[in-house]
């Protein structure tokens, strides 16, 4: 498992041009938000392949509305090599989770919700405290209710 998500890390690195805003530092926090996240109902492989993969198809670091919508088709071109380990499930989940990271609050499936909170307790990079309210899991709550964010954004 982490080594096929140090090989996604390292591949979709080696093609950012934008900005650190939703680079790599940023990937590698939501990793380990999402790490804290697990629980027994949360597949950990997409989690992680989240964290790297969420953001890859941005076109420029700011305000782009469709960038998870071009995440979740590029999965597909990945299938067949990086991401060949996952099964059918894992694939739908993931592309899921790319796809409405933006525009959704909440979905009722644990991993995607996992997904979701690991990219939103980061939100703190962009000067905004994540809000414990807009969390899709109780383990998010917890972790935004008990963060210093003041503290990490100085």
């Amino acid at each position: 498992m982490q080594e096929m998500i140090q090989k996604v890390r390292e591949y979709v690195h080696s093609r950012w041009t934008l900005g650190e805003l939703h680079g790599i530092n940023h990937w590698d926090r939501v990793y380990a938000n999402g790490k804290q996240l697990i629980t027994p109902d949360v597949d950990p492989l997409v989690v992680g392949l989240f964290a790297y993969l969420h953001d890859s198809c941005r076109t420029e670091d700011g305000y782009d509305t469709t960038h998870g919508k071009r995440a979740a088709e590029w999965i597909d071109t990945l299938r067949d090599n990086y991401l060949k380990q996952l099964s059918d499930k894992q694939i739908e989940i993931l592309k899921k989770a790319c796809l409405l990271h933006t525009t959704t609050l909440k979905t009722g499936d644990p991993t995607i919700d996992a997904c979701f909170d690991a990219d939103r307790l980061d939100l703190w990079r962009a000067d905004i405290i994540p809000d414990p309210e807009k969390m899709a899991t109780e383990k998010g709550r917890q972790i935004a209710r008990n963060t210093d964010y003041m503290a990490l954004m100085e």
